[in-house]
Protein backbone atom coordinates (compact mmCIF):
# COMPACT_ATOMS: atom_id res chain seq x y z
CA UNK A 1 0.00 0.00 0.00
CA UNK A 2 2.69 2.76 0.73
CA UNK A 3 4.72 1.68 -2.40
CA UNK A 4 1.56 2.31 -4.72
CA UNK A 5 0.99 5.96 -2.10
CA UNK A 6 4.52 6.90 -2.93
CA UNK A 7 4.28 5.99 -6.95
CA UNK A 8 1.14 8.23 -7.00
CA UNK A 9 3.17 11.03 -5.15
CA UNK A 10 5.73 10.76 -8.19
CA UNK A 11 3.28 10.54 -11.02
CA UNK A 12 1.89 14.29 -9.51
CA UNK A 13 5.12 15.12 -8.93
CA UNK A 14 5.94 14.49 -12.76
CA UNK A 15 3.10 16.02 -14.06
CA UNK A 16 3.60 19.69 -12.09
CA UNK A 17 7.08 19.54 -13.48
CA UNK A 18 6.18 19.29 -17.19
CA UNK A 19 3.51 21.91 -16.84
CA UNK A 20 5.91 24.15 -14.99
CA UNK A 21 8.41 23.67 -18.44
CA UNK A 22 6.24 23.18 -21.17
CA UNK A 23 3.12 24.82 -20.21
CA UNK A 24 -0.35 23.57 -20.22
CA UNK A 25 -1.53 22.47 -23.37
CA UNK A 26 -4.82 24.96 -25.42
CA UNK A 27 -7.60 22.55 -23.83
CA UNK A 28 -6.03 22.47 -20.36
CA UNK A 29 -6.05 26.05 -20.27
CA UNK A 30 -9.48 26.47 -21.61
CA UNK A 31 -10.66 24.71 -18.87
CA UNK A 32 -8.69 25.98 -16.20
CA UNK A 33 -10.35 29.25 -16.66
CA UNK A 34 -13.73 27.59 -16.62
CA UNK A 35 -13.02 25.89 -13.53
CA UNK A 36 -11.04 28.88 -11.53
CA UNK A 37 -12.98 32.60 -11.59
CA UNK A 38 -10.89 34.95 -13.29
CA UNK A 39 -10.64 37.19 -9.97
CA UNK A 40 -8.62 34.69 -8.59
CA UNK A 41 -6.02 34.92 -11.34
CA UNK A 42 -3.27 37.25 -11.05
CA UNK A 43 -3.95 40.89 -12.40
CA UNK A 44 -1.71 42.34 -15.55
CA UNK A 45 -0.24 45.36 -13.68
CA UNK A 46 -1.35 48.31 -14.66
CA UNK A 47 -0.06 52.11 -14.76
CA UNK A 48 0.99 53.41 -11.21
CA UNK A 49 -1.49 55.80 -9.82
CA UNK A 50 -0.47 59.04 -9.33
CA UNK A 51 0.92 60.05 -6.12
CA UNK A 52 -1.39 62.72 -3.75
CA UNK A 53 0.91 65.36 -2.32
CA UNK A 54 0.61 69.02 -0.95
CA UNK A 55 1.96 71.90 -2.87
CA UNK A 56 3.45 75.70 -2.33
CA UNK A 57 4.36 78.03 -4.49
CA UNK A 58 7.71 80.06 -3.97
CA UNK A 59 6.57 83.73 -3.20
CA UNK A 60 8.79 87.23 -2.95
CA UNK A 61 8.46 88.68 0.27
CA UNK A 62 10.61 91.28 2.31
CA UNK A 63 13.18 88.87 4.20
CA UNK A 64 14.32 90.15 7.99
CA UNK A 65 18.40 89.03 7.76
CA UNK A 66 19.32 88.41 11.53
CA UNK A 67 22.01 86.38 13.73
CA UNK A 68 21.22 84.33 16.32
CA UNK A 69 22.17 83.49 19.62
CA UNK A 70 21.72 82.58 23.47
CA UNK A 71 20.95 85.47 25.83
CA UNK A 72 20.68 86.17 29.50
CA UNK A 73 18.28 88.40 31.69
CA UNK A 74 19.41 90.54 33.58
CA UNK A 75 17.40 93.49 35.68
CA UNK A 76 17.85 97.20 34.02
CA UNK A 77 19.01 97.72 37.93
CA UNK A 78 19.21 95.81 40.59
CA UNK A 79 19.66 97.34 43.90
CA UNK A 80 20.10 95.78 47.71
CA UNK A 81 18.41 97.71 50.18
CA UNK A 82 20.57 98.00 53.51
CA UNK A 83 20.63 100.37 56.52
CA UNK A 84 22.76 103.46 56.76
CA UNK A 85 22.54 104.01 60.13
CA UNK A 86 22.37 102.35 63.26
CA UNK A 87 19.59 100.77 65.37
CA UNK A 88 16.11 98.57 65.56
CA UNK A 89 13.57 98.23 62.55
CA UNK A 90 10.24 99.37 63.96
CA UNK A 91 8.37 98.84 60.97
CA UNK A 92 8.23 96.98 57.62
CA UNK A 93 5.98 99.15 54.67
CA UNK A 94 6.23 96.83 52.09
CA UNK A 95 4.93 93.74 50.79
CA UNK A 96 6.95 90.76 48.90
CA UNK A 97 6.69 91.21 45.62
CA UNK A 98 5.15 94.31 45.60
CA UNK A 99 5.76 97.24 42.82
CA UNK A 100 7.26 100.35 44.18
CA UNK A 101 8.03 103.97 42.63
CA UNK A 102 11.12 105.62 43.77
CA UNK A 103 10.47 107.21 46.97
CA UNK A 104 8.08 104.73 48.65
CA UNK A 105 9.28 104.10 52.13
CA UNK A 106 10.11 100.31 52.79
CA UNK A 107 11.45 100.27 56.62
CA UNK A 108 11.44 102.63 59.75
CA UNK A 109 14.35 102.24 62.12
CA UNK A 110 13.73 104.11 65.68
CA UNK A 111 14.91 107.32 65.43
CA UNK A 112 14.62 108.36 68.45
CA UNK A 113 18.31 108.70 69.06
CA UNK A 114 18.60 110.66 66.26
CA UNK A 115 16.01 113.50 67.15
CA UNK A 116 17.94 113.77 70.28
CA UNK A 117 21.36 114.30 68.46
CA UNK A 118 19.85 116.79 66.11
CA UNK A 119 18.20 118.57 69.31
CA UNK A 120 21.59 118.59 70.66
CA UNK A 121 23.56 119.89 67.75
CA UNK A 122 20.59 122.70 67.62
CA UNK A 123 20.80 123.78 71.31
CA UNK A 124 25.08 124.16 70.10
CA UNK A 125 24.12 126.61 67.58
CA UNK A 126 21.83 128.89 69.86
CA UNK A 127 24.90 128.42 72.26
CA UNK A 128 27.54 129.36 69.67
CA UNK A 129 25.37 132.16 67.96
CA UNK A 130 24.67 134.08 71.43
CA UNK A 131 28.87 133.60 71.91
CA UNK A 132 29.59 135.00 68.55
CA UNK A 133 26.56 138.43 69.49
CA UNK A 134 29.18 138.80 72.85
CA UNK A 135 32.15 138.97 71.07
CA UNK A 136 30.86 141.51 68.01
CA UNK A 137 29.78 143.79 71.01
CA UNK A 138 33.27 143.50 72.99
CA UNK A 139 34.64 144.65 69.37
CA UNK A 140 32.91 147.50 68.75
CA UNK A 141 33.76 148.75 72.57
CA UNK A 142 37.81 147.57 71.65
CA UNK A 143 37.17 149.58 68.45
CA UNK A 144 35.43 152.86 69.93
CA UNK A 145 38.00 152.43 72.98
CA UNK A 146 41.20 152.23 70.85
CA UNK A 147 39.71 155.61 69.22
CA UNK A 148 40.82 157.47 72.39
CA UNK A 149 43.91 155.47 73.20
CA UNK A 150 42.01 153.74 76.43
CA UNK A 151 42.58 150.44 74.68
CA UNK A 152 45.65 149.03 72.79
CA UNK A 153 45.26 147.69 68.81
CA UNK A 154 46.16 144.05 70.28
CA UNK A 155 43.32 143.90 72.06
CA UNK A 156 41.03 144.72 69.37
CA UNK A 157 43.23 142.22 66.84
CA UNK A 158 42.03 139.46 69.80
CA UNK A 159 38.91 140.31 70.08
CA UNK A 160 38.55 140.39 66.06
CA UNK A 161 40.24 136.99 66.05
CA UNK A 162 37.54 135.80 68.53
CA UNK A 163 34.86 136.72 66.77
CA UNK A 164 36.01 134.98 63.68
CA UNK A 165 36.24 131.54 65.82
CA UNK A 166 32.77 131.90 67.03
CA UNK A 167 31.22 132.00 63.26
CA UNK A 168 33.72 129.03 62.44
CA UNK A 169 32.00 127.05 65.13
CA UNK A 170 28.29 128.34 64.41
CA UNK A 171 29.12 127.02 60.33
CA UNK A 172 30.79 123.82 62.27
CA UNK A 173 27.52 124.02 64.05
CA UNK A 174 25.33 124.24 61.64
CA UNK A 175 26.93 121.60 59.19
CA UNK A 176 26.46 119.07 62.14
CA UNK A 177 22.83 120.07 61.85
CA UNK A 178 22.63 118.92 58.65
CA UNK A 179 24.25 115.85 59.56
CA UNK A 180 22.10 114.76 62.01
CA UNK A 181 18.73 115.75 60.05
CA UNK A 182 20.52 113.58 57.55
CA UNK A 183 21.05 110.76 59.95
CA UNK A 184 17.81 110.55 60.88
CA UNK A 185 16.10 110.62 57.12
CA UNK A 186 18.23 107.46 56.86
CA UNK A 187 16.19 106.17 59.76
CA UNK A 188 13.09 106.19 57.02
CA UNK A 189 13.86 103.74 54.61
CA UNK A 190 12.99 104.51 50.55
CA UNK A 191 13.27 102.80 47.60
CA UNK A 192 16.23 104.06 45.60
CA UNK A 193 14.29 102.65 42.16
CA UNK A 194 11.30 101.91 40.52
CA UNK A 195 10.91 97.80 40.64
CA UNK A 196 9.92 95.00 42.33
CA UNK A 197 10.75 93.99 46.08
CA UNK A 198 11.60 90.62 46.30
CA UNK A 199 11.34 87.92 50.06
CA UNK A 200 12.06 90.27 52.78
CA UNK A 201 15.42 89.02 54.36
CA UNK A 202 14.91 91.15 58.08
CA UNK A 203 12.04 91.17 60.01
CA UNK A 204 10.37 93.99 62.87
CA UNK A 205 12.35 94.16 65.99
CA UNK A 206 15.97 93.24 64.45
CA UNK A 207 18.77 95.24 64.96
CA UNK A 208 20.98 96.59 62.10
CA UNK A 209 24.15 98.12 61.35
CA UNK A 210 25.61 100.43 58.64
CA UNK A 211 28.51 98.38 58.90
CA UNK A 212 26.66 95.29 58.34
CA UNK A 213 26.46 93.60 55.06
CA UNK A 214 22.51 92.52 55.73
CA UNK A 215 19.91 93.13 53.15
CA UNK A 216 16.73 94.38 53.94
CA UNK A 217 15.30 93.61 50.62
CA UNK A 218 16.10 93.31 46.73
CA UNK A 219 14.70 95.16 44.49
CA UNK A 220 15.01 94.71 40.72
CA UNK A 221 13.94 97.01 37.89
CA UNK A 222 11.73 94.85 35.37
CA UNK A 223 10.29 97.74 33.06
CA UNK A 224 12.33 97.85 30.95
CA UNK A 225 14.64 95.09 31.48
CA UNK A 226 18.23 93.75 29.44
CA UNK A 227 19.79 91.25 27.92
CA UNK A 228 23.03 90.16 27.27
CA UNK A 229 23.40 88.14 23.87
CA UNK A 230 26.38 85.87 22.83
CA UNK A 231 27.09 86.09 19.41
CA UNK A 232 30.10 84.61 17.04
CA UNK A 233 32.42 87.42 16.21
CA UNK A 234 32.74 86.05 13.08
CA UNK A 235 29.25 86.58 11.85
CA UNK A 236 28.92 89.88 13.80
CA UNK A 237 32.25 90.88 12.46
CA UNK A 238 30.75 89.93 8.79
CA UNK A 239 27.63 92.63 9.02
CA UNK A 240 27.35 96.50 8.76
CA UNK A 241 27.67 96.45 12.83
CA UNK A 242 30.80 98.38 15.02
CA UNK A 243 31.84 97.92 18.82
CA UNK A 244 30.19 100.61 21.21
CA UNK A 245 26.96 101.98 20.66
CA UNK A 246 24.29 100.43 18.52
CA UNK A 247 20.70 100.69 17.69
CA UNK A 248 19.43 97.71 16.08
CA UNK A 249 16.06 95.70 16.29
CA UNK A 250 16.19 92.26 18.19
CA UNK A 251 13.33 89.61 18.89
CA UNK A 252 13.65 87.67 22.41
CA UNK A 253 12.27 84.19 21.89
CA UNK A 254 11.52 81.49 23.83
CA UNK A 255 13.49 78.00 24.14
CA UNK A 256 11.25 77.39 21.09
CA UNK A 257 12.39 79.11 19.10
CA UNK A 258 9.30 80.07 18.00
CA UNK A 259 6.98 82.07 20.86
CA UNK A 260 8.05 85.76 20.61
CA UNK A 261 8.81 87.13 24.20
CA UNK A 262 9.56 90.94 23.56
CA UNK A 263 11.14 93.04 21.07
CA UNK A 264 13.48 95.63 21.70
CA UNK A 265 17.12 97.11 20.87
CA UNK A 266 21.06 96.65 21.03
CA UNK A 267 22.25 99.45 23.15
CA UNK A 268 25.87 98.06 22.97
CA UNK A 269 28.39 95.68 21.78
CA UNK A 270 31.09 94.44 23.43
CA UNK A 271 35.03 95.87 22.64
CA UNK A 272 36.38 93.20 23.17
CA UNK A 273 36.48 89.52 22.09
CA UNK A 274 35.91 86.26 24.31
CA UNK A 275 39.77 84.46 22.99
CA UNK A 276 38.83 81.40 24.26
CA UNK A 277 35.02 81.35 22.91
CA UNK A 278 35.35 83.41 19.57
CA UNK A 279 32.15 85.17 20.19
CA UNK A 280 31.56 88.67 21.44
CA UNK A 281 28.70 90.47 23.90
CA UNK A 282 25.92 92.76 23.04
CA UNK A 283 23.59 94.23 25.22
CA UNK A 284 20.21 94.99 24.41
CA UNK A 285 17.05 96.67 26.28
CA UNK A 286 13.42 95.35 26.15
CA UNK A 287 10.05 97.14 27.36
CA UNK A 288 9.06 94.07 29.44
CA UNK A 289 5.16 95.52 29.09
CA UNK A 290 3.85 91.86 29.95
CA UNK A 291 6.74 91.26 32.32
CA UNK A 292 7.90 87.90 30.26
CA UNK A 293 11.39 88.57 30.65
CA UNK A 294 12.73 87.33 33.86
CA UNK A 295 16.10 87.97 35.21
CA UNK A 296 18.19 85.03 35.07
CA UNK A 297 16.53 83.59 32.28
CA UNK A 298 17.99 81.77 28.62
CA UNK A 299 16.17 83.00 25.83
CA UNK A 300 17.26 83.03 21.95
CA UNK A 301 17.70 85.99 20.19
CA UNK A 302 17.35 86.99 16.86
CA UNK A 303 19.75 90.17 15.86
CA UNK A 304 18.04 91.93 12.75
CA UNK A 305 20.87 93.21 10.69
CA UNK A 306 19.66 93.75 7.54
CA UNK A 307 16.10 92.73 5.19
CA UNK A 308 15.99 91.48 1.89
CA UNK A 309 12.80 93.51 0.03
CA UNK A 310 12.47 90.55 -2.44
CA UNK A 311 13.93 87.50 -1.04
CA UNK A 312 12.14 84.28 -2.32
CA UNK A 313 10.76 82.13 0.14
CA UNK A 314 9.10 78.54 0.70
CA UNK A 315 7.67 76.55 4.10
CA UNK A 316 10.24 75.45 5.66
CA UNK A 317 8.81 71.93 5.71
CA UNK A 318 9.24 71.90 1.67
CA UNK A 319 13.00 72.09 1.99
CA UNK A 320 14.50 68.48 2.72
CA UNK A 321 18.19 67.46 3.73
CA UNK A 322 20.23 64.85 1.37
CA UNK A 323 23.80 63.42 1.62
CA UNK A 324 24.62 66.18 -0.68
CA UNK A 325 23.04 69.30 0.91
CA UNK A 326 19.19 70.71 0.76
CA UNK A 327 16.54 70.07 -1.61
CA UNK A 328 13.60 71.11 -2.42
CA UNK A 329 10.88 68.66 -4.56
CA UNK A 330 10.10 70.70 -7.47
CA UNK A 331 6.67 69.82 -9.34
CA UNK A 332 7.29 70.12 -13.28
CA UNK A 333 4.61 71.38 -15.70
CA UNK A 334 3.41 67.79 -16.62
CA UNK A 335 2.77 67.02 -12.81
CA UNK A 336 6.03 65.15 -12.03
CA UNK A 337 8.75 65.67 -9.52
CA UNK A 338 12.69 66.28 -9.66
CA UNK A 339 14.77 66.68 -6.52
CA UNK A 340 16.25 70.30 -6.68
CA UNK A 341 18.89 71.60 -4.86
CA UNK A 342 18.58 74.49 -3.11
CA UNK A 343 20.84 77.55 -0.92
CA UNK A 344 19.20 77.95 1.68
CA UNK A 345 20.41 81.20 4.01
CA UNK A 346 18.05 80.95 7.11
CA UNK A 347 14.58 80.10 8.32
CA UNK A 348 12.45 82.23 10.09
CA UNK A 349 8.53 81.83 11.10
CA UNK A 350 7.98 78.50 9.27
CA UNK A 351 9.66 80.01 6.20
CA UNK A 352 13.05 79.36 4.68
CA UNK A 353 14.74 82.37 2.87
CA UNK A 354 16.31 80.64 -0.77
CA UNK A 355 19.03 82.09 -2.24
CA UNK A 356 19.80 80.04 -5.16
CA UNK A 357 17.70 77.19 -6.98
CA UNK A 358 14.50 78.38 -7.16
CA UNK A 359 12.14 81.46 -9.33
CA UNK A 360 9.42 82.65 -8.04
CA UNK A 361 6.01 81.09 -8.66
CA UNK A 362 7.91 77.36 -8.75
CA UNK A 363 5.40 75.03 -6.90
CA UNK A 364 7.35 72.50 -4.58
CA UNK A 365 5.72 69.58 -2.58
CA UNK A 366 5.44 70.45 0.97
CA UNK A 367 3.87 67.23 2.37
CA UNK A 368 3.86 63.77 0.80
CA UNK A 369 7.41 63.37 -0.54
CA UNK A 370 8.08 60.18 1.31
CA UNK A 371 7.53 57.94 -1.84
CA UNK A 372 8.54 60.45 -4.14
CA UNK A 373 11.50 59.73 -6.78
CA UNK A 374 12.97 61.49 -9.96
CA UNK A 375 9.88 61.70 -12.11
CA UNK A 376 7.18 60.13 -10.08
CA UNK A 377 4.19 61.41 -11.15
CA UNK A 378 2.09 63.45 -8.46
CA UNK A 379 -1.51 64.42 -7.82
CA UNK A 380 -1.91 68.08 -6.26
CA UNK A 381 -4.71 67.63 -3.66
CA UNK A 382 -4.32 70.85 -1.09
CA UNK A 383 -2.40 73.71 -2.25
CA UNK A 384 -0.99 76.23 0.21
CA UNK A 385 -3.37 79.50 -0.24
CA UNK A 386 -1.06 82.90 -0.99
CA UNK A 387 -0.59 85.05 1.41
CA UNK A 388 -2.98 88.15 0.72
CA UNK A 389 -2.59 91.91 2.37
CA UNK A 390 -4.92 92.89 5.08
CA UNK A 391 -7.02 95.63 3.80
CA UNK A 392 -6.63 98.60 6.71
CA UNK A 393 -9.68 100.20 7.81
CA UNK A 394 -10.20 103.57 7.51
CA UNK A 395 -10.30 104.61 11.49
CA UNK A 396 -13.61 106.64 12.44
CA UNK A 397 -13.88 110.22 12.48
CA UNK A 398 -14.06 111.92 15.81
CA UNK A 399 -17.40 112.73 16.65
CA UNK A 400 -18.25 116.94 16.06
CA UNK A 401 -18.49 118.74 19.15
Amino acid sequence: MRIGLLLSCAACLGAGAYVYVHGLPPAASDLLAHIVPAAALPATPAATAPIPIVAAAARAEEVPIYLSGIGTVQAYNTVSVKSRVDGAITQILFREGQDVKAGDPLAVIDPRPFEAQLQQQEAMLRKDQALLAGAQLDLRRFEALVQKNFASQQQVDQQRALVEQDRAQILSDEAQIRYAKTQLDYTRIVAPIDGRTGIRQIDVGNIVHASDNATIVVITQLRPISVVFTLSAAAVGQTRLTLGSAHVPVIALAPDDTTRLDEGTVDIIDNQVDQATGTIKLKASFPNAALRLWPGNFVNGRLVVDRRPDGLTVPANAVRHGPRGDFVWLIRADNTVEAKPVTVAQTFDGRSYVERGLAKGDRVVIDGYFRLENGSRVEVVRSEPERRPVAQTQEPEPPAD
